[in-house]
């Protein structure tokens, strides 16, 4: 009698269907939970000992958060809506999704108001807002506001122009020179370290600019006051490099 044949199973499985998209709230819901699960007590040490503090903080690295960022891709809707919630690793991410070209100045003026530590305020400046066309604006009239971290805020991002900004002419960075050199003067530790950032990162953006930036820096380093002398010291040994010499060279 002839054997039956017996039918296997296949060896290629089906695709599982995929998630239903999510609208907005459904991605923040989403969002929160995938950061809360990965938050570990390690994390908020190493950035307490940074100096980032928040009130609401899972502790998530930052590359952790990229990798968010990547799957939920970039949405203007969502990342206002994320800001909202108040969680440290929401308001990073708020900035990783951002849409540059939808970003409003009444938009920024209400993140900056409520900045509370400089890693929300760096982000936002040097991965979104450096690339909206209200940036240069905003650089002039933040750098002089009384608080804290809306101040430092404008020299980061007058600091992150200097690599985003490839079409700009060296007058707009001769303008931030002055105001780097006027602003100097404020002692507190987030301002006076985003003022030296913007100082160096302007000196090494070209020739000119170097020349122009060392020129500040010497008088800044000859003030009397200490944090003014201290933004001058630390740059003109940057800017006067060797290396940093070579680089401009071959600009």
């Amino acid at each position: 009698m002839a054997q039956r044949k017996t039918s296997r199973p296949s060896k290629t499985r089906k695709k599982a269907p995929s998630a239903a998209p999510r609208d907005v709230a459904g991605n923040v819901a989403y969002a929160l939970e995938w950061l809360e699960r990965r938050g570990t007590k390690k994390n908020r040490d190493g950035m307490a000992r940074y100096g980032i503090v928040a009130d609401k903080v899972f502790g998530v690295s930052m590359s952790t958060m990229q990798s968010l960022a990547r799957e939920l891709g970039r949405d203007h809707k969502l990342s206002e809506a994320l800001w909202k919630t108040g969680w440290y690793e929401a308001r990073m991410l708020a900035s990783l999704v951002g849409e540059p070209d939808r970003v409003t100045p009444a938009q920024m003026e209400r993140w900056a108001r409520s900045f509370d530590n400089w890693a929300v305020c760096d982000t936002a400046t040097f991965v979104l807002w450096d690339r909206t066309p209200h940036a240069w604006g905003k650089v002039r009239e933040w750098s002089g506001r009384k608080e804290e971290f809306v101040k430092r805020a404008a020299f980061a991002m007058l600091a992150s122009l200097t690599v985003h900004d490839k079409k700009a002419p060296d007058e707009p960075y001769l303008a931030g020179l002055k105001l780097v050199e006027r602003e100097a003067v404020d002692d507190r530790n987030f301002v006076k370290k985003a003022v030296n950032w913007a100082l160096r990162s302007i000196g090494k953006r070209s020739r000119a600019l170097n020349k122009a930036s060392i020129d500040v820096a010497r008088r800044l380093a000859e003030s009397p006051d200490a944090a003014p002398r201290w933004v001058g010291k630390t740059a003109l040994r940057e800017l006067t490099s060797p290396s940093v010499q070579r680089r401009v060279k071959e600009r």
